[in-house]
């Protein structure tokens, strides 16, 4: 059996040891090299050609977000930024240069274990190349207007024509921090926003969204009304939910919830309230989670859209929303701003 390779960055032996523990207790996984700083993991990366790199951020002679943007640069490899909750923000600005995804440090608690081996499995499969072209161009299904023409909106009562709602899994942060700058000052639809991320780090990426978009970006607060021109992020800990009054509300998980927040629970919401408003998209992700909800914001004469395969990390729940017919349009992740500027008729004073 072929086993998954594995380079450790971190300044600290003792967490390197943790860390090398957990994957060497399973008999598909190997640790082929430990870096101490990001000039050592640059030279080790290319020496080595692990399958995973899990980096550290906080680190002596080179950050990590250095390390990272180096080796994305010279040989693209997965790369799991495990770093502390204290340095989210960060964190997710290594999302920004190329990391896969992001997870708080483990401590000796099982689960925690548990997850940081799935998480670096996962992840080790994913192939970081650019790739030019879909293997599988899907067309558009019949139904939508051309995405190159605004569609006509009702007037909302709550000051808003639309709402948009965005899942996203594995690749979100990357793909969300090209959609979301891209919309302009004047975007006059609230924009929700479900991506599955290791708790406490919710706060970090919007923080870090916020700083490199024109709309405000913020963590979606249980009783907040929804605004215009305001981009919300689910916290992690509790699904994200819109009530028949307009209003968030953050549900408990259930017991083996596996993906949190989840996107189906927001998505599905926002179909039952806002019906024919609703936008839903869907991008870049494993598991299918987010098709059920995008399925019904379409039943209710919602507008849908998904990433295609060539921009997205994961080719994985939109592919299924695109095969369930859940999808009326497929495209680039660079075309997805355009289009739901299009969509909101904004843009007119950008």
């Amino acid at each position: 059996m072929k086993k998954i390779r594995v380079l450790i960055v971190d300044d600290s032996p003792l967490a390197r040891a943790l860390l090398r523990d957990f994957l060497e207790d399973e008999d598909d996984m190997e640790v082929v090299g430990e870096a101490a700083d990001g000039r050592e993991a640059v030279a080790l990366a290319a020496e080595l050609r692990p399958d995973l790199v899990t980096m550290d951020l906080e680190m002596p002679v080179m950050h990590g977000l250095e390390a990272i943007e180096a080796i994305m640069h010279s040989r693209g490899v997965p790369i799991l930024v495990v770093s502390s909750l204290a340095d989210a923000q960060n964190a997710l600005a290594a999302v920004g240069r190329g990391a896969l995804e992001v997870i708080a440090k483990p401590s000796y608690d099982p689960e925690e274990a548990a997850l940081f081996v799935a998480k670096a499995r996962m992840l080790a499969g994913v192939t970081v190349i650019t790739r030019l072209r879909p293997r599988n161009p899907v067309p558009a299904v019949p139904g939508l207007a051309s995405a190159g023409a605004p569609i006509p909106a009702r007037a909302g009562r709550d000051g808003y024509e639309r709402v948009v709602a965005i899942a996203s899994s594995t690749g979100g942060p990357q793909a969300l921090a090209q959609i979301l700058p891209a919309l302009p000052a004047d975007f006059p639809c609230p924009v929700v926003i479900a991506q599955h991320i290791a708790d406490g780090f919710a706060a970090g990426m919007a923080g870090w969204l916020a700083g490199i978009c024109k709309l405000p970006v913020r963590l979606a607060a249980a009783g907040e009304a929804l605004h215009p021109g305001v981009v919300y992020i689910s916290p992690s800990e509790k699904h994200l939910s819109v009530t028949p009054a307009r209003r968030f509300a953050l549900l408990e998980r259930a017991p083996g919830d596996i993906f949190h927040p989840c996107c189906d629970v927001l998505l599905s919401s926002v179909a039952a309230v806002f019906g024919p408003m609703a936008v839903g998209v869907i991008l870049t992700g494993m598991s299918r989670d987010g098709v059920s909800g995008l399925s019904r914001i379409r039943a209710q004469g919602g507008i849908t859209l998904a990433q295609d395969e060539a921009t997205s990390v994961v080719f994985g729940m939109n592919r299924v929303a695109i095969e369930a017919g859940a999808a009326q349009r497929v495209l680039p992740v660079e075309g997805i701003a355009d289009a739901l500027t299009r969509l909101a008729g904004a843009g007119q004073a950008a």
